[in-house]
């Protein structure tokens, strides 16, 4: 079906004039804005849902903002799958990745992230995670637009066994 949608939306936009096009990029985006309660949307009435997204919750406070990888081992399986560009696979591999090469420093837990959540979707063993993020806009430098970065979890019995988002290399 996918195959099928892709096909129609190119000759949909093959059948465009091109005038469309300019008319398209001459109108800004719709900003990228942090949910109003972001604790709210790290819960769901499914047990197993609820879980998952609590366990997400403490890998972006506790290790990702916090720094706190010493605990990794309660949120994250030893085979951790990793499908960053720059982070070894395994808990050995992402704990080294975030403590030696980005060297980050341990600092207290707090009580709430701080990262500017847009929304978390759970479905099944996935958790997903849209973060609103805030870089220069290479035309002017000057200015900032939003755009949504994520990443996404997979679950086996309570841990976190394979993660993707979207870095690049280098980044």
């Amino acid at each position: 079906m996918s195959s099928f949608i892709t096909k129609f939306a190119l000759v949909a936009a093959l059948a465009l004039p091109a005038s469309s096009f300019a008319v398209v990029s001459a109108h800004a985006q719709e900003a990228v804005v942090k949910a109003p309660d972001v604790e709210a949307l790290f819960t769901s009435p499914d047990p197993k849902l609820n879980a998952n997204k609590q366990v997400t919750y403490k890998i972006i406070r506790d290790l990702l903002e916090a720094g706190h990888w010493d605990k990794a081992d309660q949120y994250l399986t030893e085979r951790y799958l990793q499908h960053n560009p720059n982070a070894a696979s395994g808990r050995d591999g992402v704990i080294k990745f975030f403590t030696e090469v980005l060297k980050v420093e341990k600092k207290p837990i707090p009580d709430k992230i701080g990262s500017p959540v847009a929304f978390v979707t759970a479905e099944g063993d996935l958790v997903t995670v849209g973060f609103v993020h805030e870089v220069k806009d290479p035309k002017d430098p000057a200015r900032t637009y939003t755009t949504t970065w994520f990443d996404t979890w997979r679950f086996v019995d309570g841990k976190a066994d394979e993660h993707w988002d979207s870095a690049l290399k280098g980044q």
